[in-house]
């Protein structure tokens, strides 16, 4: 389906004016009635505007995209208006939209409004399109440019898709844990170092929409060599035989010319997998570096455990935001809690937090061993995120094995050390404890597989339901409880004392000046994820029952910190678009809109492909903006109580103005260094 498709001249106008944003909406409503395919313009009037206060579809630049699903739809179709003086529109950029499309889509399960979306979001990044649109002297002109900009991009599009893969001598498949920004990346930096080297290649991406560009069997028999840049999984027996390089979608980005090179070369081991599928796995896992391995499997956990982080953290916000408008923001412990409806929203987002730990152990463990790895993994996951139980009783005296007149010598030490009685020591091990049960879990029962690899046919069954299951959980108990939950108990009792001791001394804005440097260096990498990892605990640590004020407020400023360090990245590089103009090519200065959203969004993420391009003068501009982002956040007392969400949750900020003012001081001055660093494009 086109975009040129959906309009019709009666949804057109093009000389169209409106006093303020809900008079436009209400003015693309009707154009979109005229269009005929309305079945309830109330209905669908009232889906819009629903919409549009989730947040706003003023997507900057003098555009904005507003759009609804609905059962009054009877057919896709889009509205357009023209509006020469503008109109306020809550756009991102704060400035008034001058274009503006209406999407009508109907309430199925293709969501073809997101495809339109995506689509016309794409035409819509160019500056000559959009302007030719604005300048159309009649709607047939302006439907004429729509269609020509469409067939372009189709064009190209099918050169891509159609291009001849005949003696192709590079193969690359790239992928990273959320199928988005990563990816993408990977794959358009090997193609392109690919092209500037005279190579033939051809990049499969598997994305969060699927594989796009597959590999046929014909092509890998041609091949010279093989790149897999991923960091989740990817089918590989397919490259049986074939020179292969596994590396980190990152080192797709970051190295892309070498990779290519090697792989012409063949400079690589030859991938030869198993016929035990198992084994197939093990085997796919270890042609990576260990450091590699490690991170493929952290990712893993991380990614499948960051919705629990994002939908639970902003519901306990939700309910902190309530309290706070309904007049409760100070009573004290029950904050979150003061009504019944905030209550509520505390409760299912502590229910949600509360499963982070246990589902980061668990998929550490799958990634690492598959499906038989997950219980073992959830249940030392929930060790570390519970502790070790109470095996005395209040009194010290429940059993006689660890009764007073037993617990001499080993059994003593083991007493006071790894139980939690009434005055032992912590032995929540928090996000630290999951990641070691994960890992813990997913090597046990390797090693189970192995152990039980020659048992005689008739008891192969029972090796995934019984034997991994009771074995693997019997071991992974006894090493959490006496050895990991206990050590890093220690370990965290340390990391609370310390930061406390940080605040006490009123050294406060190392902290905000660390996290949030960290979470500029690689952008969605290891440092950056560590920074954030580090932030969510600590919001974790905090909703406990036994957690000081004091604590609190140490770990609320740390997540405000992380937030704002990761959110200054993206805004930087957009200011430095728009400010130093000469510093970018023609396609960077394009993406000044997306940036600004995506720093707004908390997705740091954005600044990769600049980073990528020029390592050298952007990390620099971007790390030193982000600290001293961290460190404004901390001295000016911010804190955040959510683990995600950007300006969307700013309303839940402690000392929200002064929040705002620490992104934008660092975000300039990310800006001022690359307008310093950077070369002029015409000079690279």
């Amino acid at each position: 389906m086109k975009v040129r498709d959906l309009l019709a001249e009666a949804s057109i106008e093009l000389h169209g004016a409106a006093t303020s944003k809900e008079d436009a909406i209400k003015k693309m409503v009707d154009l979109m009635v005229a269009r005929g395919n309305i079945n309830d313009r109330d209905t669908y009037e009232k889906g819009v505007f629903a919409r549009e206060k989730e947040s706003t579809t003023g997507i900057g630049d003098g555009i904005a995209i507003p759009h609804c699903k609905s059962d009054a739809v009877s057919a896709p179709g889009l509205a357009a208006m023209v509006l020469p003086e503008g109109v306020e529109f809550d756009s991102l950029d704060g400035e008034p939209a001058k274009l503006i499309f209406l999407i009508a889509a109907p309430n199925t399960k293709d969501n073809v409004h997101l495809e339109v979306l995506s689509r016309l979001s794409e035409l819509l990044m160019d500056g000559d399109f959009v302007q030719s649109l604005m300048n159309a002297g009649s709607k047939a002109e302006f439907l004429d440019i729509i269609e020509a900009a469409e067939s372009k991009k189709a064009a190209a599009d099918a050169e891509k898709e159609n291009a001849d893969t005949k003696g192709v001598e590079v193969l690359a498949v790239t992928a990273c844990p959320t199928g988005i920004a990563h990816t993408y990346m990977a794959a358009e930096a090997i193609e392109k170092a690919a092209k500037d080297l005279g190579v033939k290649a051809k990049v499969e991406t598997r994305g969060s929409s699927g594989a796009k560009n597959v590999i046929t069997d014909e092509e890998i028999k041609s091949a010279k060599g093989i790149i897999i840049a991923a960091d989740a999984k990817v089918p590989m027996e397919r490259f049986a035989g074939k020179p292969l390089i596994e590396v980190a979608v990152a080192d797709g980005i970051h190295k892309a010319d070498e990779l290519v090179k090697r792989a012409v070369k063949g400079d690589a081991p030859v991938y030869r997998p198993s016929a035990n599928v198992m084994e197939t796995r093990e085997e796919t896992k270890n042609t990576g570096s260990i450091g590699h391995q490690i991170y493929t499997h952290l990712m893993s956990g991380v990614s499948h455990m960051l919705p629990f982080v994002v939908g639970g953290g902003i519901l306990v916000a939700l309910a902190f935001l309530l309290d706070t408008v309904m007049g409760y923001g100070s009573v004290g412990g029950s904050f979150g809690s003061a009504t019944p409806i905030s209550a509520f929203l505390k409760n299912a987002g502590g229910l949600a937090m509360g499963l982070m730990v246990p589902v980061l152990a668990g998929y550490i463990a799958y990634s690492i061993a598959d499906r038989p790895g997950l219980a073992v993994g959830f249940l030392g996951g929930l060790f570390a995120s519970s502790g070790n139980p109470a095996l005395f009783g209040g009194d010290g005296s429940a059993s006689f094995l660890f009764s007073d007149q037993a617990t001499g010598g080993f059994l003593g030490f083991i007493k006071s050390f790894a139980f939690a009685g009434p005055n032992s020591g912590n032995t929540v091990s928090g996000f630290l404890g999951g990641i070691a049960a994960g890992f813990l879990a997913g090597y046990i029962v390797l090693m189970l597989q192995k152990w039980t690899e020659n048992l005689p046919k008739s008891m192969q069954g029972i090796r995934p339901i019984l034997i991994y299951p009771l074995v693997g959980m019997f071991f992974e108990a006894v090493l959490m409880c006496f050895i990991l939950n206990p050590v890093i108990g220690l370990v965290n009792t340390g990391l609370s004392a310390m930061l406390n001791a940080i605040y006490d001394s009123g050294m406060i804005w190392l902290m905000g000046l660390i996290l949030g440097g960290m979470m500029a260096i690689d952008m969605g990498g290891p440092i950056n994820k560590a920074a954030y990892v580090f932030g969510t605990g600590m919001l974790t640590q905090a909703a406990a029952s036994g957690a000081t004020d004091e604590f609190k407020t140490v770990a609320y400023i740390a997540m405000a910190a992380v937030m704002v360090g990761g959110m200054v990245p993206p805004l930087g590089i957009a200011l430095a678009t728009i400010f130093f103009p000469k510093k970018f090519t023609e396609a960077e200065k394009e993406t000044k809109v997306t940036n600004i959203i995506m720093g707004a969004s908390f997705i740091t993420e954005g600044a990769i492909p600049f980073a990528a391009a020029d390592p050298g003068h952007v990390i620099p501009a971007t790390f030193v903006g982000s600290a001293v982002a961290g460190l404004l956040s901390a001295v000016f007392g911010c804190t955040l109580m959510a683990p995600h969400g950007g300006v969307f949750v700013f309303a839940t900020v402690g000392n929200p103005l002064l929040y705002i003012v620490a992104w934008l001081i660092g975000s300039a001055i990310t800006c001022a260094l690359l307008g310093v660093l950077k070369k002029d494009a015409a000079l690279r």
